[in-house]
């Protein structure tokens, strides 16, 4: 414990939790988008079971390190490059991201709606298993950047998995909002699947070792979000200004009642 009293360890540990929850946005949509199919009880148990799996993951890769180090050797040569485990569950996840973000896509283009994927509280609960399979499937591959960046950002371990423990409970905090809106607002829906598209395809590029910087993408979606706020304002305050002649057009005479008349 003698990291308590090192100032160094303490920024270390303030930095990797930021990196920790900026790495796990990504994991936060996709649990929102998946946990979407759920009824509303069961909802909040999937983000606990969820979250819980990405706890352990992160914990047994943080564990495990030389393991996790022993990946990033090469295992054989293709298509004129080297490809080591890290490479493999990288692509392998990255087209498990994809494949499940263009089903989702598709099911909201198409119309597709709850009721009719999930026509009763059985079938709900049957799909709950697959779904939190699924959330812990892409944990292992967002766990595995994840502890990456731990170890080449700091030196020891304890730090590591405070940095985990306490993102992960930022992570559990914010996904419920983070959820719901995305469950009220299906163009916020469509923007974290196209979002998870990229991501899918930033994983796929780092298994054949080519790196593209997640800050840009995170950018690109940030600005995405600000432009759908502004405008969901701006088609409220429309919506606001038409109310007014609406009433006017359905009065007789094409007046307000006397009671809504300002006086």
């Amino acid at each position: 414990m003698e990291w308590i009293a090192d100032p160094q360890a303490w920024i270390g540990l303030a930095t990797l939790t930021l990196l920790e929850i900026v790495l796990g946005i990504d994991n936060i949509i996709f649990l929102s988008i998946l946990v979407g199919r759920l009824s509303a009880e069961q909802r909040q148990r999937a983000r606990v079971f969820g979250l819980g799996a990405a706890v352990l993951s992160r914990l047994a890769l943080l564990f495990s390190i030389v393991w996790v180090m022993r990946l990033t050797a090469p295992l054989f040569t293709a298509l004129g490059r080297e490809f080591s485990g890290r490479d493999l569950i990288l692509i392998g996840g990255g087209l498990f991201l994809l494949w499940k973000s263009v089903v989702e896509i598709h099911a909201a283009l198409e119309g597709t709606d709850e009721a009719e994927v999930q026509p009763s509280v059985a079938g709900r609960a049957a799909i709950f298993w697959p779904i939190v399979i699924q959330i812990g499937i892409i944990d292992i591959v967002f766990s595995l950047d994840s502890v990456i960046t731990a170890v080449g950002l700091v030196d020891d371990l304890a730090v590591m998995v405070l940095a985990v423990l306490i993102a992960v409970g930022v992570m559990l905090i914010a996904a419920r909002p983070i959820g719901d809106f995305v469950d009220r607002h299906p163009t916020f829906k469509l923007l974290a699947l196209a979002f998870l598209v990229l991501i899918g395809v930033v994983l796929i590029a780092e298994g054949f070792n080519t790196h593209l910087p997640k800050g840009y993408i995170y950018f690109a979606m940030a600005f995405a979000v600000v432009m759908e706020l502004l405008n969901m304002r701006m088609r409220a305050r429309r919506a606001l200004r038409r109310e007014p002649l609406k009433l006017r057009h359905e009065m007789p005479g094409g007046r307000p009642p006397d009671s809504q008349i300002p006086s």
